[in-house]
C-alpha cells in the first residue's frame, strides 16, 4: 500500500457510464477510494451495499466514495443497477490504477484485484489505508468511524491529519 500523508497518485478511468473519472478533478473534498476483487460476488456485494447504505453519511461529511475494479464498464453498470450504487464504479481494465497504488492481488497470486481502501483528502495526500480481503464492511465501517473523528477535530469533513 502507499504510504500515509503521500500524495495520491493521479488517474482517469472510465464509470459504468462512460463518462471518465480523474481523482484531480475532486480536489477540494475527501475522496474514500475503494479497490474491490469483482463485481457481484459476495463480499464485493456486501461491502458496495453497506458503502450504499450509508453513503448519505459520507456525503454529509464532505467524502466523495468511489470503487475500483478490474471489471469492464458493462458489468459495473450491471451491478450498480442490481444494487442502485450511488456512488461511481471504475473499470480498471488492464489493472494499471490497482498497481499505480499497490494493491496486491486476491490472495497474492489471483489476477483480481485485493481489497484496499484509501481515503484521500482535499489536497490530494492519502490520510488512510486499509487493507483486509476477509473484513469487506470494515471497509466501510472504518472509514467512516475515521471521517467522523476528524470531522469533530476539525470541525468539518476534511481529513487533517494521518491514522
Amino acid at each position: 500500500m502507499l504510504p500515509l500523508n503521500s500524495p495520491a497518485p493521479d488517474f482517469t478511468l472510465p464509470t459504468a457510464t462512460g463518462r471518465l473519472f480523474t481523482l484531480s478533478h475532486h480536489r477540494g473534498r475527501p475522496v474514500v477510494l475503494y479497490f474491490y476483487p469483482k463485481d457481484d460476488t459476495p463480499g464485493c456485494t456486501a461491502e458496495a451495499c453497506s458503502f450504499r447504505d450509508q453513503y448519505e453519511d459520507f456525503l454529509a461529511l464532505g467524502a466523495e466514495v468511489v470503487g475500483v475494479s478490474m471489471d469492464d464498464e458493462a458489468s459495473h453498470g450491471r451491478f450498480a443497477q442490481k444494487h442502485r450504487l450511488p456512488f461511481p464504479l471504475l473499470a480498471d481494465k488492464g489493472g494499471a490504477v490497482r498497481k499505480l497504488y499497490q494493491v496486491p492481488r486476491l490472495f497474492g497470486f489471483l489476477p483480481m484485484s485485493g481489497r484496499v481502501t484509501y481515503v484521500i483528502d482535499g489536497a490530494g495526500l492519502i490520510r488512510y489505508a486499509f487493507n483486509s480481503t476477509s473484513a469487506p464492511l470494515r471497509h466501510v465501517s472504518d472509514t467512516l468511524a475515521l471521517l467522523r473523528e476528524l470531522a469533530v477535530e476539525t470541525g468539518s469533513g476534511e481529513p487533517q491529519r494521518s491514522v
